[in-house]
């Protein structure tokens, strides 16, 4: 998946491309090399998969705009993780398990996506090319990375009635696409959700048990799907890797979540979590899902930086999952102190602006778009 340009000091990453034009460009740029398959199948770690009922969804966190690490540092890192957070982190573990508590820290961190023209990754460029303005002041990065970090992601999957077996068996498979192309180490958390949002499968580097557990699940009842981004969340902010996402496979709108779209959406910008959504479409089916369903899971994806896809093919579908994986293994890492930061809690919007190299065209920055300025333990 990633070509190597001999020229120019930046490679380009070819995702599966979702348009003729995408596939033109890519036919005229050399040096397109294979996906590597993953070498051996991972085994779980020693905390156990358990199916415990979330039907007490936790209560949001109150401070992310920091995770409790940073990625191990690539060749182009400026400074290590930890000299980056030392003064302002405190992290410990608790007597169940490693949970990470985050405490007084003003760190800023962002995952940005770069793209060209034709959804081309682009990945190699220095910091130096990277400006981040907060309130629009211009801010000093004090760690950057593109390395190709694991994360903790978490896969909240719609089982509720509208989702029948064909629907389930599909979104199964097109997941099997992603596990095969993401990181060796990735840890998961998977959550079913229908009238409540259930964790069947907690942090577990075994893919193939959670494929197989989605095997056995039976579509039935409403949709909790608020509900189950917040217990997925919850989740994955405990996990082992400082980079953190969420895959929600759903095909329509919530119906039965205690907790509201706002209160998702403000929970998402206090966070460093990824959204990545896939919108299950049947065209001309009153069970499909409709533009307002779209509109949510598109609005609900961006506001954490992260996209959503509305996959009309079950083979579209495949791609799309391979793309995401791609996706988080091509993202640049960022973090910076905001200037003459005050504890106020109010929103500070953030834009990260990129400078091309000589010789390539225009490029496209995907982040979150701010933060809410609170330093309260998480």
């Amino acid at each position: 998946m990633k070509a190597q340009r001999t020229v120019l000091p930046f490679r380009l990453v070819f995702a599966p491309c979702l348009a003729a034009a995408a596939l033109a460009a890519a036919a005229l740029t050399p040096g397109h090399a294979q996906q590597q398959q993953k070498s051996g199948q991972q085994q779980p770690e020693a905390s156990q998969p358990a199916s415990a009922p979330a039907a007490t969804t936790p209560p949001p966190p109150t401070r992310a705009a920091a995770p409790s690490a940073q990625p191990a540092a690539a060749a182009t890192t400026t400074s290590s993780p930890a000299a980056a957070t030392a003064t302002t982190v405190a992290a410990s573990t608790n007597a169940v398990g490693d949970d990470r508590y985050v405490v007084n820290s003003d760190l800023i961190n962002l995952s940005v996506t770069l793209t060209d023209m034709y959804g081309r990754y682009v990945t190699g460029l220095s910091k130096e090319a990277f400006t981040v303005l907060d309130n629009k002041e211009p801010q000093e990065i004090q760690f950057f990375s593109d390395d190709d970090a694991p994360v903790s992601l978490g896969v909240i999957f719609d089982v509720s009635g509208s989702m029948g077996k064909d629907k389930l068996g599909r979104a199964r498979e097109a997941l099997r696409h992603f596990v095969d192309t993401s990181h060796d180490s990735d840890e998961y958390f998977l959550i079913g959700f229908n009238s409540r949002a259930q964790l069947l499968m907690d942090r577990t580097r075994d893919s193939d048990a959670m494929l197989d557990k989605l095997t056995f699940v039976e579509s039935k009842g409403n949709t909790a799907l608020y509900d189950a981004c917040y217990l997925g969340i919850d989740r994955v902010t405990r996990g082992t890797h400082p980079k953190r996402a969420l895959l929600v496979i759903s095909d329509g709108q919530d119906n039965n979540s205690r907790y509201t779209f706002n209160e998702l959406r403000r929970l998402l910008k206090e966070t460093d979590v990824l959204i990545y959504a896939i919108g299950i479409i049947e065209r001309n089916s009153p069970g499909g899902l409709d533009a307002s369903g779209e509109a949510m899971l598109t609005e609900l994806a961006s506001v954490s930086g992260g996209h959503a896809f509305f996959p009309d093919t079950a083979a579209e579908m495949n791609e799309i999952f391979e793309r995401i994986a791609i996706e988080l293994r091509h993202q640049y890492s960022i973090a910076y102190r905001p200037k003459n930061f005050t504890n106020d809690g109010k929103w500070h919007k953030i834009k990260v602006k990129v400078v091309p190299p000589r010789g390539l065209p225009r490029l496209f920055v995907r982040s979150k778009d701010g933060y809410y300025a609170t330093t309260n333990p998480r």
